[in-house]
């Protein structure tokens, strides 16, 4: 068995992954591989696994990014909607804006004053070219003026790095993958995009709450089998990830990172997805977003 996580290690879906591949291995009696592979906003990974028998052998981690990217290039190796099985939404949690100390930024109207007069000198990192972050900054950026100079990277991982090193101000990014460092004091959150706050953060204010009423944007992580794989296959699977997501230590493990444990059918995940689409398509069409 093996879990195909199509951004580079380090990051919230990697550690996300690793956490239930490692529970999920106990489960079955069989070793759980977590392979990462990189690039091109994802669409690398997720061609491999539309590619792979649809025997229940071959996972893949997604969230929002399998319909985004599905918006945003002309052209795709496999067919967003149709190269993949649903299995379960595991986790729903906010993306958060952190920025070196080193800024003197402190608040979101700090940033948007400063991104708004001096336009393009913020460098934020983002963790994908067309990603969540993108879309949920360019909504940002459509509501107040806020312009910023994207530097686009393989995965939250090495954004937060560059970010960390003061190679790049800033990056908008799953809480998950940034919460130990801004408990530690080496990156400063600013808000989080989701109408509510973090329990793993509690003091950090929404970005609603930080003057932007009504911006709201929620991220998720889930799994994906290829297209074809036996609805009992998917079923065992998605019983079996709920089963481990319900587990204190995990659940306990998954909340102190900033993830909230979601849960559901294979048939909710794919209800969402129809959900989520025209919401995204929106904005992207209002950004002008597109990828090659």
């Amino acid at each position: 068995m093996r879990i195909i996580v199509p951004v580079a290690p380090g990051g919230s879906a990697d550690k996300l992954t690793r956490t239930l591949a490692d529970k999920l291995a106990l489960l079955w009696g069989q070793s759980v591989l977590v392979e990462n592979v990189p690039g091109a906003s994802g669409t690398i990974g997720a061609a491999k696994v539309a590619k792979a028998a649809p025997d229940g052998y071959t996972l893949l981690q997604q969230g929002e990014g399998i319909t985004l990217n599905s918006l945003l290039f002309a052209k795709l190796p496999y067919d967003s909607q149709k190269s993949f099985s649903p299995i379960i939404k595991a986790v729903v949690n906010p993306q958060i804006l952190v920025v070196n100390p080193s800024t003197g930024l402190h608040t979101l109207n700090q940033y948007i004053s400063r991104a708004k007069s001096r336009s393009q000198s913020i460098s934020l990192a983002l963790p994908g070219n067309g990603g969540i972050a993108h879309v949920a900054h360019e909504i940002l950026s459509q509501r107040t003026g806020a312009q910023v100079n994207y530097i686009p990277y393989s995965g939250g991982g090495p954004a937060t790095l560059d970010v960390l090193g003061g190679h790049a101000d800033a990056t908008l990014i799953t809480l998950a993958a940034v919460t130990e460092y801004v408990r530690a004091g080496k990156l400063r959150a600013l808000a989080v995009t989701t109408p509510y706050r973090s329990d793993a953060l509690p003091d950090v204010p929404t970005v609603a709450e930080a003057g932007v009423p009504g911006f709201a944007v929620e991220s998720w992580q889930g799994y994906f089998a290829p297209a074809g794989t036996p609805q009992q296959v998917i079923e065992k699977i998605n019983n079996d990830m709920r089963a481990v997501l319900q587990t204190p230590d995990v659940r306990e493990q998954l909340e102190k990172l900033g993830f909230k444990v979601a849960g559901g059918s294979s048939k909710d995940l794919a209800q969402s997805l129809r959900v989520e689409r025209p919401f995204y398509a929106k904005a992207i069409n209002a950004a002008g977003l597109t990828l090659r």
